[in-house]
């Protein structure tokens, strides 16, 4: 099993890579492999909608999304992390959810995940809130811990010092490794995935 943290953060081994680190290192000990994605400084092209996804399985900008795209088919699990940017998520890691989740849904569907939010005073629960929204939207189990999955810092040294947030962190990775084995063991005695229905949309006019 794998699991596959995002990082969308402008800073490679900032406050963002502290916390993901803490996770990855708990689910690590759980025996699971984990792999930590950072997205970089590129710029991103946003979603257009053009739909070609829907055909040719891959976006039409072909660039990091792609690629997570390509690993997201073969992991098990994911966390995106991203600081805290006037209380939203990164503007990189938004639009890396947008066109990976419009991209990549149904690698997604079905397989637990989590968001991790690094802030250095406030706005991390309208950022968390934000980040579980692609998630459920996606039919994906959410990983919780003993508090809302974030930290405090203006630095990695000062997010180290945040004792609840990190030990939030490794309850997060342990939850995670638990849901992860829970479903390996559900499938080994024969339980099959949801049934999928055909999908229905709705448009809301008179």
């Amino acid at each position: 099993m794998k699991v596959l943290l995002f990082n969308g953060s402008p800073h490679e081994k900032g406050c963002t890579y502290t916390a993901l680190s803490e996770v990855a290192k708990t689910i690590a000990l759980e025996g699971i492999k984990t792999e930590i994605v950072w997205l970089g400084t590129k710029p991103m092209q946003s979603c257009i909608a053009c739909r070609s996804c829907a055909t040719t399985k891959a976006c039409v900008f072909d660039d990091i999304v792609n690629e997570a795209a390509m690993q997201c088919a073969e992991a098990d699990g994911f966390i995106f992390g991203t600081p805290v940017h006037y209380a939203a998520a990164s503007g990189t890691l938004t639009t890396f959810m947008d066109r990976l989740f419009y991209t990549a849904g149904k690698a997604l569907a079905l397989k637990p995940a989590a968001g991790v939010v690094s802030c250095r005073r406030s706005g991390s629960t309208a950022t968390f809130e934000q980040i579980n929204k692609y998630f459920t939207i996606c039919q994906m189990p959410v990983v919780s811990s003993q508090y809302w999955n974030a930290v405090h810092g203006h630095s990695p040294e000062e997010v180290q010092q945040d004792l609840e947030g990190m030990q939030t962190m490794r309850t997060l990775g342990r939850n995670m490794a638990w849901m992860l084995k829970c479903i390996e063991a559900g499938t080994a005695a024969g339980i099959p995935r949801p049934y999928q229905e055909e999908r229905v949309s709705t448009n809301f006019i008179r």
